[in-house]
């Protein structure tokens, strides 16, 4: 199995990129990676490591893209990029999946523009795996591609988040629900009372609308929204978990009492910041387009990158595409059926 990876992308980048991409060989016996990037560089850091030389190929690329760099200008402009030169690998079928951790905005529109879109699809949707309340995981989708959507994008949002759980998480028949301010069916905005019933054709495990309080509680595997909306629900919950552990740790290092007390609880915090860490889940996943591609946290360390290659290497291995793909052409052999009988 082959990977192109974005060696330049992240703010750790190469380093960590490389080290997770080290990581990644010795975890991953029949994992091959191109490590795409400035030549020196990752030369400079492979120098003297122990490594399976057969399976790690540099590929040359002159040039970055930033994150302040406008992503379409970028991507059309910087051929010889590290990002654009992984996904011309896979474009190519040189490799099969492609991961990154650098600009968002420009990976997903070099995704699209390069690798493309799935027949039927009409847009991508950036999709990252949450910690819920009772141990598992939940899909939320979109969280950034489609600040604006349209209803069927959110249907097809639920087809493929759907065949991602079913099919890489192993999550039988999951339980799909439709990010609202309410749970019964008539709540929401014009979109969302215009999903629904949408979602509910898609055959899909649709349970109904889902609360940004429920988002995490477990009773939903994949949570379907537009990007903005999406976006907005993923950084609030980071940045109330980030509020509720800094308000932990200042009362338990206030006075000598509370240090006593913070030494019993110990174990029980570790364990609560080891379910939450990102770095255990992986990137991102763009889902939509011809092969895998993850995106991964801008601030990767080398096990968060490491995690996203296997997560990668795991949805190439799954056919996570080919199931999309077929689920779409099942919708549309469904949608020209009906049609025919009106």
């Amino acid at each position: 199995m082959k990977l192109a990876i974005d060696v330049m992308g992240g703010d750790n980048a190469p380093q960590a990129i490389l080290e997770g991409c080290l990581q990644a060989l010795e975890q991953s016996p029949s994992l091959f990676l191109y490590a795409c990037g400035e030549e020196n560089a990752i030369r400079s850091f492979l120098s003297g490591r122990r490594y399976d030389t057969s399976r790690l190929e540099i590929v040359p690329a002159s040039e970055v893209i930033y994150n302040e760099e406008h992503p379409v200008e970028a991507v059309r402009k910087k051929k010889d990029s590290s990002a654009v030169v992984a996904l011309t690998l896979v474009k190519d079928g040189k490799a099969q999946g492609a991961v990154s951790a650098g600009s968002t905005g420009a990976w997903l529109a070099g995704s699209t523009f390069i690798v493309r879109r799935i027949a039927g699809i009409q847009r991508p949707a950036l999709a990252p795996l949450l910690p819920t309340l009772d141990g598992r995981q939940t899909l939320l989708i979109d969280c950034g591609a489609n600040v604006d959507c349209r209803p069927q994008y959110l249907a097809q949002f639920a087809v493929m988040g759907s065949a991602y759980m079913e099919r890489v998480v192993g999550v039988q028949n999951p339980r799909v629900g439709l990010l609202n301010n309410g749970a019964e069916e008539g709540k929401g905005n014009e979109l969302t009372k215009a999903a629904y019933p949408l979602l509910r054709a898609t055959g899909v495990n649709f349970v109904g609308n889902a609360e940004a309080r429920d988002m995490l509680s477990g009773q939903f595997d994949v949570i379907v929204c537009d990007g903005f909306a999406g976006n907005v629900a993923l950084k609030t919950s980071e940045g109330v978990g980030q509020m509720l552990f800094s308000l932990i740790k200042r009362e338990l290092t206030r006075n000598l009492r509370s240090k006593l007390g913070a030494l019993l609880l110990k174990p029980a915090l570790r364990n609560i910041v080891k379910s939450t860490d990102y770095s255990s889940y992986g990137g991102a996943i763009l889902l939509g387009v011809n092969a895998p591609v993850v995106k991964g946290h801008g601030s990767s360390n080398a096990k968060a990158f490491s995690v996203a290659i296997l997560q990668t290497a795991y949805m190439v291995k799954q056919d996570v595409v080919g199931t999309i793909r077929t689920a779409m052409e099942e919708r549309k052999a469904q949608e020209e059926a009906v049609s025919a009988t009106e």
